[in-house]
């Protein structure tokens, strides 16, 4: 059972010391870069969205609710941009209208 299950439990998480200063050493670990992004070809780092103010997150792999175990080891542990993460989470993706074209051909 998670130990993770209530809103405050997780914010109490990533707030902890001891999660920042493992954060700082995953994003040097991977050079500050996406590690999704480079493994499909292409380099984001902290340099490539001036506009927003928070580019990079230290993601688990493995999610700390089905395993709480894993929350504070480095090798379930990658750096990811926000784009790339709200992807892996299905988190703020727009819908695209079905237009003419998407209809099946005959």
């Amino acid at each position: 059972m998670s130990q993770y299950k209530t809103k405050k439990q997780k914010i109490q998480f990533y707030k902890s010391r001891e999660w920042q200063k493992l954060r700082v050493r995953v994003l040097k670990r991977d050079n500050c870069e996406c590690q999704e992004c480079k493994r499909n070809g292409s380099v984001y780092t902290e340099e490539n969205d001036p506009e927003k103010h928070k580019r990079l997150d230290v993601d688990h792999i493995k999610d700390i609710y089905t395993h709480p175990e894993l929350a504070l080891d480095m090798d379930n542990l990658q750096t990811l941009c926000v784009k790339c993460h709200n992807r892996k989470h299905n988190r703020f993706q727009k819908r695209r209208k079905k237009t003419f074209w998407d209809d099946e051909k005959w």
